[in-house]
């Protein structure tokens, strides 16, 4: 059945701003503390985090009950978070706990905020971004790499002024390497012209050059299981690099704003013992400057594209990746309003 003009509306909004019921990352392990909370954005939404005195992160609405004051400006007391406006505090659940200007407040012992599931690996912290706070979130998807002990790596970040969809489009792409890259340490040879091919498996698709494997950015693979999407790829290095052969990036995104997301790279290596040593301090020496430099030069090539760059675009053959992973983003949020609506049907009988 055709879809309505409004519902394609929708669905494009829901996309846009970031698919629900999905978990994302939205920080590093080691900025969520216990002296001080730690303010982000995600999917629109305002939340503060911080560490409980059991050292579990709590996560809620970044706003005071009393007045909207940040609480992300404000301080931890006893494992609750106090908003240093009025000094109101309120607790991992959302509930407020004391008034201190104001004792025996009727605010006191009210849930006012909501909040949200959270769970910490491979150094970063994940946000559950469901449309209610009701929703059981399913098991956070990660990749294989994440749970293999043989792999090592270090989790970089970066805040991109582009909307998320053109990070993804941008991975999807493996083509722009052997040019935009075409100057770096690790992507500076391979040829210049071929064709992709799209492989689907259960739980998400490979797009991969035709001619040539190994010698650029040749191949990425999403993953789309229950609850989220991620992709892994390989930058090829020469055995100058060290032991362990390519490197692979595991990569998410978080949507921010309409124009603004946060990109999250593993920069992994299947290495052990005294290699895996040298690894990492190879890394740290020599290698992470130059690869950082070609993170920039994604950003600031995306950042240069207008917002409307989707409505003018004119695709081709190379473009069976990100026509692909929006195909799949846009199911998603249509299968996700459908069901609210149906849930909103319900409760209105």
């Amino acid at each position: 059945m055709a879809l309505s003009p409004e519902m394609k509306s929708r669905i494009e909004d829901r996309v846009n701003e970031g698919v629900r019921d999905y978990w994302y990352p939205v920080a590093k392990s080691v900025e969520i503390r216990a002296d001080r909370p730690y303010g982000v954005v995600a999917l629109g939404e305002k939340l503060v985090l911080w560490r409980g005195a059991d050292g579990q992160i709590n996560c809620i609405d970044d706003f005071c009950p009393h007045r909207g004051a940040p609480l992300s400006y404000g301080e931890i007391h006893g494992g609750h978070i106090g908003c240093r406006y009025h000094g109101v505090v309120v607790d991992g659940t959302g509930t407020v706990q004391q008034v201190p200007a104001m004792p025996d407040c009727p605010m006191e012992g009210r849930k006012a905020l909501r909040s949200y599931h959270v769970q910490e690996h491979g150094d970063a912290v994940f946000v559950f971004m469901s449309a209610s706070e009701a929703t059981e979130p399913p098991d956070l998807p990660l990749s294989a790499e994440l749970l293999d002990p043989d792999w090592t790596g270090f989790l970089c970040t970066a805040i991109w002024d582009v909307n998320y969809r053109y990070a993804l489009d941008n991975l999807a792409d493996p083509m722009h390497g052997c040019y935009l890259h075409a100057d770096s340490f690790t992507l500076a040879f391979g040829s210049k012209q071929d064709l992709l091919q799209l492989d689907n498996h259960e739980d998400g698709f490979r797009v991969s050059r035709v001619g040539q494997v190994g010698e650029n950015f040749d191949w990425v693979e999403f993953e789309t299981p229950e609850g989220g999407m991620y992709c892994h790829l390989d930058i090829p290095y020469p055995p100058s690099a060290g032991p362990g052969g390519h490197m692979r990036i595991v990569g998410y995104v978080l949507p921010m704003a309409p124009r603004k997301c946060k990109v999250f790279f593993w920069r992994m290596r299947k290495v052990q013992e005294f290699e895996r040593d040298s690894w990492r301090f190879l890394y740290r020496t020599r290698l992470e400057a130059r690869h950082w430099n070609v993170l920039e030069q994604d950003r600031v090539m995306l950042e240069g594209m207008p917002d409307d760059a989707r409505r003018r675009e004119m695709l081709y053959q190379h473009d069976i990746g990100l026509a692909h992973l929006r195909r799949a983003l846009n199911r998603a949020a249509r299968d996700q309003l459908e069901a609210e609506d149906a849930a909103g049907n319900v409760a209105a009988e």
